[in-house]
């Protein structure tokens, strides 16, 4: 199969060495890197995000970093759209797109495809809203497992906001959430794809994790996420791992040895739920990487599989 139809995944939990692997590939294969991390996308924080150096980036081409401002959302559905254009504008300069990052809903979406469905209805949420404070969650529950099973199934009874969804689609489109899914159509299937997940002992992720951190510190995210806190950030931005942390240090809630460890603390269990949901795709072939490891070992070893 010829270069064009390949796409490689390179994926796992933050700080686990996914970059420095990508970059080494790159020495070896014609690529350009799509980024796969729900936060590069925005502009203004490189430290907090761990964003690659300029150098780096003028070196080998990336997509999907410094996407918006953080004044704005990004959800799933624009990143999907980025994505798979960016990957058949690489395919089309005839080099293989290497699909990099930590996030594995973005990952499954490329992959599998997503299930926009009809446009919000703010009167039809308002009622169904109203329900749920007049008779309680499972009423709205009870509702959805009559007329979509196989949805209600896949949702907690206190998820409010996906049991709503579910509902808002079967009553604008008179077809159950579930089936509708089904239709959803991503790459998986159409190119010969690859997905290596890389992992660590967990000993030793945390303590890469640990002293990343305190160099985010030494390099200066405190100074960047002042200038962050001037605007006004949205939602999906204010998820960045060192945002509310920093500006509990700045507001004066606890000292600087406190934001530290809440970072630490975040910023590992950020990656276990990572592991976790990479973990549920069988489609990932993992590598375990020892400290005594070398990157160039690891990218020969793909390498070998690619070829």
């Amino acid at each position: 199969m010829s270069d064009v139809q390949k796409i490689i995944f390179i994926v796992g939990p933050t700080a686990v060495s996914k970059s420095d692997i990508a970059l080494h590939l790159a020495k070896n294969i014609k690529t350009e890197i799509v980024s796969c991390d729900a936060m590069q996308v925005y502009k203004e924080t490189c430290i907090a995000t761990n964003k690659p150096s300029k150098a780096i980036l003028k070196k080998i081409r990336h997509h999907l970093i410094d996407v918006v401002s953080v004044d704005e959302e990004f959800d799933v559905v624009r990143f999907n759209n980025l994505a798979v254009a960016a990957i058949y504008n690489i395919h089309e300069r005839k080099k293989i797109p290497l699909v990099v990052g930590g996030s594995g809903l973005y990952m499954q979406v490329l992959l599998d495809g997503i299930f926009q469905g009809p446009p919000k209805d703010e009167k039809l949420r308002e009622i169904l809203t109203q329900q749920i404070h007049d008779h309680g969650n499972e009423y709205l529950y009870e509702k959805l497992k009559k007329v979509d099973a196989k949805a209600a199934g896949k949702i907690h009874v206190h998820d409010t906001k996906r049991i709503i969804r579910a509902l808002e689609v079967f009553m604008k489109e008179q077809k159950p959430f579930s089936e509708l899914q089904q239709k959803r159509e991503g790459l998986w299937g159409k190119y010969k794809i690859y997905i290596f997940g890389l992992n660590r002992e967990r000993k030793e992720l945390y303590e890469i994790i640990n002293r990343r951190v305190e160099q985010m510190f030494d390099d200066g995210l405190i100074e960047e996420i002042k200038k962050v806190s001037k605007l006004k950030l949205s939602q999906t931005a204010l998820r960045i791992i060192g945002v509310r942390e920093v500006r509990g240090y700045l507001n004066g809630e606890y000292d600087l040895a406190r934001a530290k460890e809440l970072m630490k603390t975040n910023t590992r269990r950020y990656a276990k739920r990572q592991l976790t949901w990479f973990k549920k795709d069988k489609r990932v072939e993992w590598f375990l990487i020892a400290s005594k490891d070398s990157i160039e070992n690891i990218v020969d070893s793909i390498l070998e599989k690619i070829n």
